[in-house]
């Protein structure tokens, strides 16, 4: 009975959001470098996906950005990767210092957290996480994902392009939030912060765990809401179900995981053993866009590999746990882990 309650709201909540556009299919390898007037699309991005899965060290490789811009608490840098939209090659974030650090008191605490919310969060989405952990002693940087806020570009009223059915746009797009993650470490690090952490949300999540397991300087992670393929989420999940749509037909399953298997968590997990990381995973045992079966696969893999980490399961699906009660039921475990884990 509650699972078919909370799967009416899921549905409910997912209908409120009118400004969906379905995009057209494109195979996108001129993006990563192919030649689409010579290549065979399929080929390419088989090989293009085997060599970044073999050398994701490089694939995700970057030093700091040549400039950082600090004004007002908004942070600006140039991102990494170059987009083919300018817009989206400036990446953003909101500075959230906590009070003993921006008083520069002795004995100031010096752990961070970069914030990633969820796909086609607004420019407040997380702030209040992040106002939560700068009050109690944990400096917080909110980085915007590639194409959202200021990132967007003219024309689009969403994050289209974050996650689309344009095959190499969307590789780029999720690799470009990881620099992003990496070039913000690195200016925290300037900053003088030496314990660095990372919460993740839907996508933000799945972006977070690749960092955490690229980034040596990131000691913790929380993801609320984990899976193991990004293609598998695209193709069952509710929030993707328009971009699967332009898909299907065009690529199998087993085709689009493995040009997607780059931008997944699921190749990672072995990276995480013996790393001594603090990690905490959140799920929602009702939700239509993360399945329940992809998450405890995750988990269950981090287990048989001896990685140590800490889960909740929370009665609810993809949306809700953004509401009451279980938004408060998930923060009232992860400030907590986060400040224990920084201190």
């Amino acid at each position: 009975m509650l699972e078919r309650a909370i799967h009416s709201v899921e549905r409910a909540l997912w209908r409120r959001e009118t400004r969906r556009r379905t995009y057209a299919f494109e195979w996108g390898i001129e993006l990563l470098g192919g030649d689409a007037r010579r290549d065979d699309p399929r080929r390419f991005l088989r090989d293009y996906a085997e060599k970044a899965l073999a050398t994701s060290d490089a694939f995700f490789a970057t030093g700091p950005a040549e400039w950082y811009q600090l004004e007002n608490n908004l942070l600006t840098f140039p991102s990494a990767l170059q987009s083919p939209y300018p817009e989206n090659n400036l990446a953003v974030a909101r500075w959230f210092p906590a009070a003993s650090a921006e008083n520069g008191r002795p004995g100031a605490a010096r752990g961070a957290v970069i914030v990633l919310p969820q796909w086609n969060a607004d420019p407040d989405g997380h702030v209040n996480i992040c106002r939560l952990l700068a009050r109690f002693g944990t400096s917080a940087l909110r980085l915007s994902l590639p194409y959202h806020d200021e990132r967007t570009p003219a024309g689009l009223e969403r994050a289209d392009f974050m996650v689309s059915p344009n095959v190499g746009l969307t590789l780029q797009a999720s690799r470009q939030a990881v620099l992003d993650v990496r070039r913000a470490a690195r200016w925290l690090e300037q900053q003088g912060y030496d314990r660095l952490g990372i919460l993740g949300t839907s996508i933000g999540s799945s972006v977070a765990f690749i960092s955490v397991a690229h980034e040596p300087t990131l000691q913790t992670g929380v993801f609320l809401h984990v899976s193991t393929y990004f293609a598998d989420v695209v193709r069952t999940g509710l929030t993707t179900a328009h971009v699967w749509q332009a898909m299907e037909g065009r690529l199998t399953a087993e085709e689009i995981r493995h040009f997607w298997a780059p931008i997944s968590p699921y190749p990672y997990v072995s990276r995480l053993r013996g790393a001594g990381k603090k990690l905490l995973l959140i799920s929602g045992r009702y939700d239509l866009s993360f399945r329940f079966e992809f998450s405890r696969r995750l988990w269950e893999t981090m287990e048989d590999q001896g990685i140590p980490h800490q889960r909740l399961v929370l009665p609810c699906g993809h949306y809700t746990l953004g509401h009451l009660p279980f938004s408060y039921w998930a923060g009232a475990r992860f400030l907590p882990f986060l400040r224990r884990a920084l201190s």
